[in-house]
């Protein structure tokens, strides 16, 4: 860790210190209907610019997810896909989805989920699940937490080959969460299944949505992951689109104190920490260590930190990030719901290189507003989706982030 770095995190976290009971100095040393924009993208000219622009996800994304149904049995308030518990029609089909999964796995896409709508209202599952395993490929499971959900449906899972399933908590306690959820008992479902996949050696992500709900709970959430030796924490950033209202969200000042809290919880080394539409963690991250963007390659090369190597990937909606829909929809992301393409009609790589939008969001240098003139733009961005859904602008700033560029 670098020299600077508890005096950084005393400066911006002490009040969040003080939700842990800890106060002395020693504390500071611990360290988830398609709009079409073709008409818009197709007039966009590429910026006149000198500064170098990041390729690396110009041929493939990082990381590819898949909502193989809409179908789920819960009734979540900010439900993204604004899920029902029947199927939808016009979802792929067996062959289809086996096809997908053929093609990204010869594509070398490096991490792929499938998530839903609820994947255990597939009645293929475990047919797509053998052709991941099969195929070699490093994937994971995100299944909703209902009845269906079962200990014996988590061993045919792992017969199956699965290597990692995400869970979502939303909350530090069973009101919170089951509000937030839509159903009761599904906080204690969550708890009973961490613990059934854990004892099956299957790893383990816990994905959580923040908004006000429970932007008071998140050390306590943190409390609650610790005792089943996550893989990971995934936090998502409400974004107002499908069910999620924007009177949900936090705003700017709240985003960068959850922020905050995050970067101390993830200097306890409990587990890892990324986030989800909330791209400025990876300043916020640069800022505590005391590495500026330009710096960053350097410091890895040096002392390869998993933080750091995490912080320095870059991706974000349609930059080494894509998403397909349930009905063959290719967008930039789940919450930003803009169709580049349908996989029915063309191949998944071809839309992802070749669509006039996702080549300009992976073009830092094409934003606009302060997020144009960040110099963490290249590594954050901002959110995308976010901005689309407040602004109307998928180029545009992103509201919710306090920072101000010094450029």
């Amino acid at each position: 860790m670098p020299k600077n770095l508890c005096l950084t995190v005393k400066q911006r976290s002490f009040a969040t210190l003080r939700m842990t009971n800890e106060t002395s100095e020693a504390s500071f040393q611990r360290v988830k209907s398609f709009k079409n924009l073709n008409t818009m993208v197709e007039n966009m000219k590429p910026p006149k610019t000198s500064l170098p622009v990041p390729n690396r996800y110009a041929d493939r994304p990082y990381i590819a997810i898949w909502e193989v149904t809409r179908a789920c049995d819960l009734a979540c308030v900010h439900c993204r896909a604004e899920a029902e518990p029947k199927p939808y029609p016009g979802e792929l089909n067996t062959q289809q989805a086996l096809n997908l999964i053929r093609h990204i796995a010869e594509w070398k896409v490096p991490l792929f989920v499938m998530t839903g709508g609820d994947p255990l209202k597939r009645k293929d599952l475990i047919t797509l699940v053998k052709e991941c395993a099969k195929q070699k490929m490093n994937f994971a499971l995100a299944p909703s937490v209902t009845p269906l959900l079962t200990r014996e449906r988590l061993r045919e899972l792992k017969r199956a080959c699965l290597k990692r399933i995400s869970l979502s908590l939303d909350g530090a306690d069973a009101n919170t969460h089951d509000n937030f959820r839509g159903i009761p008992g599904t906080y204690d479902r969550v708890l009973e299944a961490s613990k059934n996949i854990r004892d099956l050696g299957i790893g383990l992500q816990i994905n959580t949505t923040i908004s006000r709900h429970n932007k008071f709970q998140i050390w306590e959430m943190a409390q609650v992951l610790r005792q089943f030796s996550i893989d990971l924490w995934s936090v998502f950033f409400l974004v107002p689109t499908g069910r999620a209202q924007k009177s949900q969200a936090l705003n700017a000042q709240e985003t960068e104190k959850a922020l905050d809290q995050l970067y101390n919880i993830l200097t306890q080394g409990w587990f890892d920490i990324k986030t989800t539409e909330a791209h400025h963690f990876r300043r916020v991250i640069l800022q505590n260590y005391g590495v500026t963007p330009e710096q960053l390659p350097k410091v890895i090369k040096q002392k390869p930190d998993p933080v750091l190597l995490r912080t320095s990937r870059g991706v974000g909606d349609g930059r080494g990030f894509v998403f397909i829909s349930n009905k063959g929809e290719v967008c930039p992301s789940g919450f930003l719901p803009v169709s580049a393409g349908n996989i029915k009609h063309q191949p998944l790589s071809k839309i992802y290189q070749e669509s006039p939008l996702f080549q300009k969001l992976r073009d830092p240098n094409s934003l606009k507003g302060k997020c144009g003139r960040c110099e963490y733009r290249f590594l954050c961005g901002g959110s995308r989706a976010r901005a689309y859904a407040l602004t109307g602008n998928v180029m545009g700033a992103d509201p919710f982030c306090v920072y101000q560029p010094t450029a």
